[in-house]
Formats: C-alpha cells, structure tokens, sequence
C-alpha cells in the first residue's frame, strides 16, 4: 500500500507544482514586464529564472518529504497521510509565491532597482 500512495503523492504533487508553475510563469509576465518598466527581455528572463527556481525548490521539497510522516498501514490512514503531505506541498507553493512577490515589489521600491533599470522615456 505503501508504493501506492507514494506514486499518489509524487504524481499529485508533481502535477500541482507544474500546473502552479505555469500559471504564475503566463501571468506574471504582465506583472513584470511592468516592474522592469516595459523592458520585456529582462522580464522574461526574471520569469524565466523565478520558475526555475520555483520548479527546483519544491520538486526538491516533494522528493525530501516523501520519507518522512507516520506510514499508514490501512486506507484511511492513507488518505490522511497523502492529505498532510499534499496539503504541506500546497502551502509550500502559496509561501513561494507570496515571498516571490513580496520580493519583487520590495526590489521595484529599492534604489538600487532604479540603477540598475531605468525608466524609460515614452515614445
């Protein structure tokens, strides 16, 4: 039982860091191509880097958490089991999105943003 719920954890919690992923990847371009004062190269490579890293801590975070929890040993354990477990990634990927974008605005509010990106006059 134990391989079962495992695959049903990895599989649940691959999918929802993909699908999570891709979403904030699509609609956060917007978000940043503002920050980045319409400097869209450098937004899409942000966006770029920002899901990289968002891929990687938490597949990385799924992996490690995989052996550690109480093993249940019939079926309502289980789904108690992969309940916790699933919920713990979830609220992982709300964490990282709320520090991305905390991040982000305290960068877009920081001199050194104005430095390193300037405005650019309109056209």
């Amino acid at each position: 039982m134990m391989v079962w719920t495992y695959l049903v954890y990895v599989a649940v919690s691959l999918a929802a860091t993909l699908w999570v992923g891709q979403s904030l990847h699509r609609n956060g371009r917007v978000f940043l191509v503002e920050t980045f004062h319409g400097q869209e190269k450098l937004a899409d490579s942000i966006n770029h880097l920002l899901l990289v890293g968002f891929y990687l801590v938490n597949i990385g975070f799924v992996s490690l958490a995989l052996r550690y929890g109480e093993k249940p040993v019939d079926l309502v354990g289980a789904v108690e089991f992969l309940s916790t477990k699933i919920g713990l990634v979830i609220v992982l990927l709300g964490l990282m999105h709320f520090f991305n974008m905390r991040m982000l605005v305290h960068f877009r509010d920081s001199p050194l943003f104005g430095r390193l990106v300037p405005r650019t006059q309109p056209a």
